[in-house]
């Protein structure tokens, strides 16, 4: 019985080899707990560049539609001197004859002519 209690009292006294080893384990859950808080951070700066990438898309569809309008400003500029250059040429042609009919469009307020009594009802 004497040598089981010297073996038990050895195996509780610390052993060099397994405090290296135990050492060595906590440096390499260190490492390992970094190279996973990296690839954690790797992944979040991914999804950040590709939102990135989404909003540089959405802002290169917004300048191809406002080419698109500016495109079209000439072609509104020169239907609109069109419309203006008609309508002074009307007007000209309009003061140089003569109003042989008389007739005139004249605005009745038939409201102030009404009697009290016919508003009310």
């Amino acid at each position: 019985m004497r040598q089981s209690v010297v073996a038990a009292r050895q195996s509780q006294l610390p052993n060099p080899a397994n405090a290296a080893a135990a050492a060595k384990l906590l440096e390499k859950k260190k490492e390992y707990e970094a190279a996973a808080a990296l690839e954690r951070a790797s992944l979040n700066f991914v999804r950040r560049i590709e939102e990135l990438g989404d909003d540089f898309d959405v802002m290169a569809d917004a300048g191809r539609v406002h080419g698109q309008v500016l495109e079209q400003w000439p072609n509104m500029f020169r239907i609109l001197s069109l419309f203006l250059s008609a309508r002074e040429q009307r007007i000209d042609d309009t003061e140089l004859a003569p109003t042989t009919s008389g007739e005139r469009l004249v605005r009745v307020p038939i409201e102030e002519l009404q009697s009290p009594e016919d508003k009310s009802s």
